[in-house]
């Protein structure tokens, strides 16, 4: 079985307003320490937010997205980078095309894009108002991103809530693209409108039903559990995805004080199932990644 990708997502403040010891997205120095040292407990891929601004209600276009501030997501990325060499990922799949193509022109490695509809709702503690998002991303766009990727030497992460997002990778790749080393995010447990169930079965379905020839990552949102369901994942090949935006605790109750403790955590449920941990060289030889320049 090939080594363990680990990707730390580490920015827990859309998902996990609450959680204290993230630092905010306005601290670009913070934010960055915390991948730094992610990485360094054993974290192939930073799946990065650089700063944005969600919107407060459903705009003319149908969406409610985040809006991009490319300067200082560049900041961010040269922060990390100054310190570690990871797979730079970047994230925020619901926002603009027009905008996250411009943030192809930063140089990452991969961007994340939904490959089925953006129906989120997250109000983990009932004293804070919920946080939405909102968006629908038809084939022709999916295409685009698609085509922008390969103009932008960037590698697509097709990020699936449910099974539907598969068709639109067979529809997708029918036209041309993402046939090489293709690479799927499995969402268990996102709370909203496409929420799947925080279940062993769950992940065990959406294995069943994987489009042919992918590398498949799984993200679980549910303190109770995503360990459980991480290391069935690790068990059948695939790879894993922690951090403060999926699950900042290392109990239910527990915030973790950092993002380097839910990583190493992760080292440690691979090595005692068996599977080493892939670093950065080894994970972009794995997704047939040339190194970031």
């Amino acid at each position: 079985m090939e080594k363990l990708i680990i990707t730390v997502a580490g920015d827990s403040r859309t998902s996990y307003p609450h959680n204290h010891l993230c630092p905010t997205q306005e601290d670009i120095p913070g934010v960055a320490q915390q991948y730094i040292d992610a990485v360094n407990a054993g974290a192939a891929i930073a799946h990065i937010h650089g700063r944005r601004t969600l919107e407060e209600s459903i705009q003319s276009d149908g969406r409610q997205v985040s809006r991009i501030h490319h300067a200082d997501w560049k900041k961010l990325h040269d922060a990390i980078m100054s310190k570690v060499d990871p797979i730079m990922q970047y994230g925020v799949a619901s926002a603009r095309i027009e905008e996250k193509i411009e943030l192809m022109k930063l140089g990452p490695d991969m961007m994340a894009v939904a490959f089925n509809a953006h129906d989120e709702y997250f109000q983990p503690v009932p004293s804070l108002p919920p946080k939405r998002m909102m968006a629908i991303h038809p084939v022709e766009e999916l295409i685009a991103y698609a085509k922008a990727g390969e103009e932008h030497k960037v590698k697509i992460e097709c990020e699936c809530f449910q099974t539907g997002a598969f068709w639109h990778l067979d529809f997708v790749r029918k036209a041309g693209y993402l046939k090489k080393q293709t690479y799927v995010t499995l969402f268990i447990g996102w709370p909203g409108g496409t929420w799947m169930p925080p279940t062993e079965r769950a992940l065990q379905f959406f294995v069943d039903n994987l489009p042919p020839d992918v590398i498949w990552n799984v993200s679980v949102m549910n303190p109770e559990k995503q360990w459980d369901i991480l290391s069935l994942a690790v068990s059948l090949g695939g790879h894993v995805r922690v951090g403060y935006e999926d699950n900042p605790y290392m109990a239910p109750g527990e915030f973790a004080k950092n993002n380097a403790v839910l990583v190493d955590r992760m080292v440690g449920i691979a090595r005692g199932l068996g599977r080493e941990v892939a670093s950065p060289d080894e994970a972009r030889n794995i997704l047939g990644l040339q190194r970031s320049q």
